[in-house]
């Protein structure tokens, strides 16, 4: 399905993406990129931790932090549910040094591990870990 575009397409700070749950990568994405004022390489990636398909769509200031657009892959996707309610803006992303250490931080400020660190296919490989703060935000801490 194409490189790895999250490999390619590197923000420069730590602040990586912002997430939008689809029900359709291919009939949603040209939308977004003209909304966004961004490019699509047409590179999908299929995610067997996620049990979804991603994609990423590049701001034109390297700057930016990257759209991903995430796609239930079956009907046991965890984010089925959210397409089905029409989807959208799902989770922010974060790159740390230390997963280990970002996840101590974020139980002793009482937020909610919801998934351990695993590794991502879009990432290479490197791994992920989902958090759920008290104020209701998800977010995806990706290991430098």
């Amino acid at each position: 399905m194409g490189e790895t575009v999250a490999l390619r397409w590197v923000p420069q700070g730590t602040f990586h993406h912002v997430g939008f749950v689809v029900s359709s990568i291919q009939d949603t994405v040209q939308g977004f990129a003209e909304t966004l004022d961004t490019e699509w390489d047409g590179a999908v990636v299929f995610d067997p931790h996620q049990d979804a398909r991603v994609t990423f769509l590049r701001s034109r200031s390297p700057a930016d932090p990257l759209f991903e657009l995430i796609e239930p892959a079956s009907e046991h996707s965890p984010v089925l549910g959210f397409a089905k309610k029409g989807g959208g803006i799902h989770h922010i992303c974060y790159v740390v040094d230390s997963l280990e250490q970002q996840l101590q931080q974020c139980r002793s400020q009482r937020s909610l591990v919801v998934r351990q660190a695993a590794p991502a296919a879009a990432f290479g490989g490197r791994r992920i870990a989902w958090v759920y703060t008290r104020n209701k935000l998800l977010i995806e801490y990706l290991e430098r």
